[in-house]
């Protein structure tokens, strides 16, 4: 049975189970199976709640995704009587009162949740490598880092321990693992998933959830199942096709595509990302779409700044509110030195500069807005370099400047989506010599989640990831 787990995607084991080649029962346990046989070695899941599991897999199932075993992130995965941690030791394990709105929409697919996936501490980075848990390790080769801060959810997703999983991304947690373990990861507009009961917006609207899958069928199914507010909700994305899933049907229209081979600053990307970004385009060329060189008007020093002012006084918000609850105090004791850092960096924003980073990010948002009137998709590579060696950053400097520059420049693209909103999607179209994956990251305009759905399904139909990706997790 694990071989025929091993083969399919979420919506291929949906399928099984209704037509009853498979149970929900069945399917749990071969996910403990897999999660158990793998996880000491790449320390994916943090967290289990397998009774539970077998508890509700017997029950009649219902929704798209009936019967597929699924893992929630160890941030804003929140589920009624299990801890979620963000992967700090400032944040004792206490269980969840309630479900997080998201994960209600993941139950009511049909999802059966087994645990919760390893993240950096806060979400902060993009390696997954915290005191608290230790590093997850990517599958294609375990010397080398899942990405962050979704990386426990890549590592399992991509091993088979489950062919789904929750994610979110602040400045590229869902793009940066899935690129860095060879797996398709959508971060959709902003506000098209919620965040609520107990959130509306997470630093200035930079943060947006949903999964890392194997295909992008399962991308565009699992957000015909989650999107649309929650009640009391600060705004809304604009509106929705029919169905996203739809759009993969049929050929969709013809684009204009602008690609880049360097960052926004102009300076050099790797090798290896430039030939990834040459060889999509070069794909979409063939496919009929128009593909030109260009990037939106954007100097790198203009956005991180801001970006960094809503992060870090983010960050020092959640922080204060722990240490209001439990009666701590933020110390390297209980904090990673980065994070303390960045904790001190956030307490020194002003309300007037925090207002002032939120107009410089509008400003930025209509620039690519207008930009986005000319092309209608931007391919980028996903990271500026192949994933990288874990312990290559020094989460124990407290100066953030300093800690943080190397992992600006291993993430040149993908918080720019997360300060104007857009959708953009990572794609696995390409592998470094050494054999490790090297994603492509599409971007549109805000709302244009079903185009960018059509262009990706266009593009693993001509260039299907799957076989090789099946090939590595079966060879674990």
């Amino acid at each position: 049975m694990i071989a025929e787990y091993l083969e399919q995607d979420a919506t291929g084991l949906a399928a099984m189970v209704a037509k009853g080649d498979v149970s929900a029962a069945e399917l749990t346990e071969c996910a403990i199976e897999r999660i158990e046989a793998l996880n000491p070695r790449l320390n994916a899941v943090i967290h289990k709640f397998y009774e539970r599991a077998r508890t509700a897999a017997p029950q009649p199932q219902s929704g798209p995704f009936a019967g597929v075993p699924f893992l929630l992130k160890d941030i804003l995965g929140d589920l009624a009587g299990e801890p979620t941690r963000q992967g700090s030791r400032i944040m004792p394990p206490v269980p969840a009162a309630q479900n997080a709105e998201l994960v209600d929409r993941f139950l009511a697919a049909g999802l059966i949740p087994l645990g919760k996936t390893n993240v950096p501490e806060f979400g902060l980075v993009a390696t997954t490598e915290s005191a608290l848990y230790g590093p997850a390790r990517n599958p294609w080769n375990m010397a080398h880092s899942a990405g962050g801060s979704s990386g426990g959810s890549a590592a399992a997703v991509a091993a088979g321990m489950v062919p789904i999983a929750h994610a979110n991304d602040g400045g590229g947690s869902i793009r940066i693992p899935a690129s860095a373990c060879g797996l398709v990861g959508l971060k959709p507009t902003r506000a098209r998933n919620p965040l609520g009961p107990l959130v509306g917006d997470i630093m200035g609207g930079l943060v947006q959830e949903h999964v890392l899958c194997h295909s992008v069928r399962d991308a565009a199914r699992m957000l015909d199942c989650t999107h649309g507010p929650g009640l009391g909700d600060p705004y809304a994305a604009p509106p929705t096709p029919t169905s996203f899933a739809a759009a993969l049907e049929g050929k969709g229209p013809r684009l204009k595509v602008a690609f880049t081979r360097t960052k926004l600053n102009g300076q050099p990307l790797h090798p290896e990302c430039v030939a990834a970004a040459e060889a999509a385009a070069k794909l979409c060329e063939s496919l009929g779409h128009i593909v030109e060189e260009a990037a939106p008007p954007v100097d790198q020093d203009t956005l991180t700044m801001p970006f960094m002012a809503l992060w870090t006084g983010g960050l020092a918000m959640q922080v204060d509110y722990i240490c209001q609850l439990t009666g701590q105090v933020p110390s390297l004791d209980n904090l990673e030195g980065l994070t303390f850092g960045l904790y001190h960096a956030g307490k020194a924003v002003t309300g007037a500069q925090m207002l002032g980073s939120i107009a410089a990010l509008h400003t930025v948002s209509r620039a690519v807005a207008a930009w986005h009137q000319t092309y209608d998709v931007w391919i980028t590579p996903t990271l500026g370099l192949p994933p990288v060696a874990n312990g290559t950053f020094d989460f124990t400097n407290t100066d953030p400047l300093e800690a943080f520059a190397p992992m600006i420049d291993y993430v040149p693209f993908t918080a720019l989506q997360n300060g104007t909103g857009q959708p953009a999607i990572s794609l696995p179209l390409h592998w470094s010599a050494d054999g490790l994956p090297v994603g492509v990251q599409f971007v549109a305009g805000v709302g244009e989640e079903a185009l960018l759905l059509a262009l990706a399904g266009e593009l693993e139909a001509v260039s299907p990831w799957e076989p090789r990706c099946r090939a590595m997790r079966s060879g674990l």
